[in-house]
């Protein structure tokens, strides 16, 4: 059965019995439902205590210090019977049953993964998936609401005006995306945030408020003036909407941190400084080899030395380097745990791998990461607690 009308983006629409669409104030916005429940409990339910906490000197799970490592898994979410997905399915229960202890798995939770892609009807069974599978094992999850490129969400770059009033806004996209991105935040939050394995949220991942070209290519786009200011006014607004649905949760940054458009320099704290920022970022895709990447201003010395001053930790979000074809997989397990032995030592507050994929191209260079890696011992030796 299917609810399809306009829905009032003001409160609560009641669709089912046991599932609520939290919407944004606003003017009507037109959208399908699925009215049949899945397998999540009912939606609306209170959050959860927060599993995972912050400090100055780093992270802490249930009152423990943490050091926490683990991989990033952008497909986790992606069932082809539903979504239009992102990469190849994962076994959920394999993948989860195989952490290791005290890992973290950061995952994208995008709109589209939630949209059915022949009807355009909600449908969360993909998504509750994850949750349900990440809960089974106590593997502590970070979901990434939305992607900057668009890349396996709605496929558009987002742009100045985005972070401006964009994400009050419905665009919908046929197949991926119903509501505004303010909209998806509260139905994303309400529905998850009884999870006793959600460590917060990230609401973008790598945001970055520029204008496109030509194209959207890096070298097409520019960066206006205020850039810093629309990107710190957008978290700290964004951030308030989590944070009236989900208080005790961590907000993460999703930085990349070097020096992008909004984010060079100084610029970089000064956006870290919002209210709704708990945990900054950087992501290393260096190939230099080397601990501490990056120039003496945006590198992640300077950035470790800005999170230091503002007190509150970072997470090197995503660390990377090529294998398969271009460099033999144990060779690049003895680069990353240098890498983040050195990243341990300056202050970081955990490392994530990217990226796992069930069917890793070894004769390719890639940054895949397949089920046979030795990545996975070092996770396990590197994910501390206590």
């Amino acid at each position: 059965m299917v609810a399809i009308g306009r829905v009032r983006r003001c409160g609560v629409v009641l669709v089912a019995a046991a599932l609520a669409v939290s919407t944004g104030c606003g003017e009507d916005t037109p959208y399908s439902v699925r009215t049949t429940t899945g397998a999540w409990a009912a939606a609306g339910a209170p959050a959860a205590p927060a599993a995972v906490t912050a400090a100055p000197t780093g992270l802490r799970l249930r009152g423990q210090p943490w050091w926490p490592t683990g991989f990033n898994g952008p497909q986790l979410a992606t069932d082809y019977t539903i979504n239009f997905g992102c990469g190849a399915e994962v076994d959920l229960d394999a993948f989860f049953r195989r952490l290791p202890d005290n890992t973290l798995t950061r995952f994208a939770l995008f709109q589209a993964f939630v949209v059915d892609k022949e009807s355009g009807e909600l449908d969360f069974t993909a998504a509750d998936a994850v949750f349900e599978a990440a809960e089974k094992y106590g593997r502590i999850i970070l979901p990434v609401l939305t992607p900057q490129t668009g890349e396996c969400g709605d496929e558009i770059f987002k742009q100045r005006q985005w972070y401006v009033d964009g994400w009050t806004k419905t665009r919908p996209v046929p197949g991926r995306s119903v509501m505004s991105f303010r909209d998806w935040m509260r139905t994303a939050v309400e529905r998850w945030r009884s999870s006793p394995v959600l460590a917060g949220w990230e609401l973008v991942g790598e945001p970055e408020p520029s204008n496109c070209g030509a194209t959207c290519d890096l070298k097409s786009r520019t960066c206006p003036k205020d850039a810093a200011q629309v990107l710190r006014t957008f978290l700290d607004e964004a951030g308030e909407v989590v944070r009236a649905l989900d208080p005790q949760r961590l907000l993460f940054a999703g930085f990349i941190g070097g020096t992008q458009c909004g984010f060079t320099g100084d610029k970089y704290r000064y956006v870290s400084e919002s209210k709704n920022v708990d945990v900054l970022s950087y992501h290393d895709y260096s190939e230099e080899n080397i601990a501490l990447p990056g120039d003496p201003r945006s590198g992640l010395a300077a950035r470790l030395a800005q999170a230091r001053e503002l007190g509150k930790p970072l997470l090197v979000g995503e660390i990377g380097e090529y294998a398969g074809s271009c460099l033999p997989l144990a060779e690049r397990r003895e680069n990353l745990d240098m890498r983040m032995s050195g990243q341990r030592a300056a202050g970081s507050a955990g490392a994530l791998i990217w990226a796992y994929v069930p069917d890793p191209r070894l004769d390719e260079c890639t940054y895949d990461v397949g089920p046979d890696d030795p990545l996975w011992e070092l996770v396990a030796q590197r994910s501390t607690l206590g």
